[in-house]
């Protein structure tokens, strides 16, 4: 199945007119002609199959068939707040697998101890949008832009939330704190980690501490086997 993204669709279209980026790629990449079927992605879940009618190497046009409002919909929400990788090519490294395996929303977090305090979101959602194609999947997580541990703090959540660290303490694994198909909100800390009034402050407004193991694992590895134990959880 060959997916093209176009966030612009709607369920009542007839007719679409691909871009001039999804064009060159079905026609002068893919060679695609009239009467030949493809699929687009709204990244809102919606997956729809339409026919070329007009094979325009900037502006093909097609011709709606159907469309399917929830296509491979989980049966749970999980919002992944990750501190930035110091380089950045494994932040894109965990959104690429996260958005392959299921998540919902992700925010780049910034914290104590966090090396990198700015992060340019555009290319990441690249990154998540090639993913989201190539994974087969129609739905496009949600990119936030950075917040501050604090700032993040205030957000609410109605679910259960997590947060990872390393320090001494009482944690638990995931699988024995959270239910089928229960909302999630996971904390990932930076490669130093939180810093201790970081786990304080979040453990004092109903965070859960939680553990992933007895190895020290780098951010992006934590981060996505947060998603994995999430994913198992709900299998």
């Amino acid at each position: 199945m060959q997916l093209f993204y176009t966030p612009e669709i709607q369920p009542g279209h007839r007719t679409f007119i691909l871009n001039e980026e999804e064009s060159k790629h079905a026609v002068r990449v893919l060679r695609m002609v009239e009467r030949q079927r493809l699929h687009l992605v709204d990244g809102r879940g919606g997956l729809y199959t339409a026919e070329i009618t007009d094979a325009h190497p900037k502006r093909a046009v097609l011709t709606i068939l159907d469309m399917h409002p929830d296509h491979g919909k989980r049966p749970y929400y999980l919002h992944m707040a990750v501190a930035p990788t110091k380089h950045i090519d494994r932040m894109e490294w965990f959104l690429e697998k996260a958005t392959e395996i299921g998540v919902d929303e992700i925010t780049p977090l910034i914290c104590a101890h966090s090396e990198r305090k700015e992060v340019k979101t555009d290319r990441l959602k690249k990154v998540m949008v090639a993913a989201m194609k190539q994974s087969l999947k129609a739905a496009l997580p949600t990119l936030n832009e950075p917040k501050t541990f604090d700032a993040f703090m205030a957000v609410p959540f109605p679910g259960k939330r997590f947060i990872a660290h390393c320090a001494e303490g009482d944690k638990k694994y995931m699988g024995e704190l959270l239910r089928p198909q229960e909302a999630a909100l996971v904390l990932i800390g930076p490669e130093g980690d939180f810093d201790a009034a970081e786990i304080t402050s979040a453990t004092t407004v109903g965070f859960l501490p939680i553990t992933l193991g007895n190895a020290r694992l780098r951010t992006e590895t934590a981060a996505l086997a947060a998603c994995l134990e999430t994913a198992l959880v709900n299998r």
